[in-house]
């Protein structure tokens, strides 16, 4: 049986640590910890599941620390996790199982990334990522931040999730911060690189200069759109979204119909586009944007990451809202009864219930 090592990066990790190695320690027959400069109880807390720890100076880089713990690693296989990642039993159980039947000809095992959850565990960001890698094969990060490995040779997607249970933000400046190191530096970014940046801008809803990122990436890049797509996609989304908080309302809908020029829309866009009509009181064509996206499903096998909230439930709360205002009241009730048998506890559902139940 092929035997695994757990690589992990961690810094004041003290509050969640121990909840990710308990949740991993029967899998992993290696535990590698390599910290960057923890000051709290962390190693302690490390040292209860192995005594592989290593330091490493900080150098605002991830990849490079990331690669230190690697070559650490003396097993067949190499995991990589975060401290606020854990494995949940039921995907803890499928992962005993493919441990025990590894495919020797299989190079890297994708597996499902649940991004962000509720507090019942269901997720609504899904990521893909390259999580099980042969250790022979060198596999290497770059990037100072959003390192990644690039996946090459024999790869195959099992439904396996890691999820990520992040309790509090630390530094919200921290990946902008190195970005900004690697700019002064003179580092000439790549694609993967200035899309992340004008991301980093965006989830930190400065939207202007997010904007202007975006409008360069994506004029840069739309030519080569097909290979680019894993970028240009979500970068014409999130330009989308900040028009709308700059009040750009006419170029909004632009920024969506961009994606139209070269491909069938997904969820995520579809219902995007349907929320612009519905704020303009078209119901009619909104549901038929939102009724499109429950038929376009985003998944993370074609685009990377899928906000799953888009393939189901926010179109069943918007068609009721459409179907409401059209006067089809049985069609309205419906589509909140579907969206409530997804997210019983959600307040848009429980507000529809009660106008209905009136």
């Amino acid at each position: 049986m092929n035997k695994i090592s757990l690589c992990m990066i961690v810094k004041n990790e003290e509050d969640v640590i121990g909840r990710c190695l308990e949740s991993v320690r029967d899998i992993a027959d290696e535990i590698i910890i390599v910290d960057t400069g923890s000051t709290d109880r962390t190693k302690e807390i490390v040292s209860k599941y192995t005594s592989k720890i290593y330091d490493f100076e900080w150098v605002d880089d991830f990849s490079k620390a990331r690669n230190f713990s690697f070559s650490k690693a003396t097993k067949d296989y190499i995991l990589w996790l975060d401290a606020d990642d854990i494995i949940l039993q039921q995907d803890y159980k499928k992962f005993i199982e493919l441990k025990n039947n590894i495919d020797n000809n299989i190079d890297i095992y994708m597996m499902k990334y649940n991004y962000i959850v509720n507090e019942e565990n269901i997720p609504s960001l899904v990521q893909n990522r390259a999580r099980l890698l042969k250790r022979e094969n060198n596999y290497q990060w770059v990037s100072p931040i959003h390192e990644v490995i690039i996946p090459v040779g024999n790869i195959e997607n099992v439904d396996i999730a890691i999820t990520h249970k992040k309790d509090k933000i630390k530094d919200i400046n921290r990946n902008l911060n190195i970005f900004e190191k690697m700019k002064r530096e003179g580092m000439e970014f790549d694609d993967r690189q200035e899309y992340c940046y004008a991301k980093e801008l965006y989830c930190l809803r400065r939207f202007e200069e997010a904007k202007n990122e975006y409008e360069r990436f994506i004029m840069k890049y739309e030519k080569e759109y097909k290979s680019k797509r894993n970028y240009l996609y979500p970068a014409c989304l999130e330009l989308s979204d900040c028009y709308s908080k700059l009040l750009q309302k006419d170029k909004q809908l632009e920024s969506l119909m961009k994606i139209l020029k070269y491909e069938v829309p997904g969820s995520e866009c579809c219902c995007k586009i349907g929320e612009i009509f519905l704020e303009n009181k078209d119901y009619k064509v909104s549901a038929f944007w939102y009724e499109t996206a429950i038929n376009n499903r985003d998944s993370v096998e074609n685009n990377g990451d899928a906000n799953i909230d888009y393939n189901e439930f926010i179109p069943y709360v918007s068609l009721c809202v459409c179907y409401y205002w059209l006067g089809d009241i049985k069609k309205a009730h419906e589509y909140n009864e579907r969206a409530g048998k997804i997210k019983p506890n959600d307040e848009t559902y429980i507000f529809n219930k009660k106008v209905f139940d009136r």
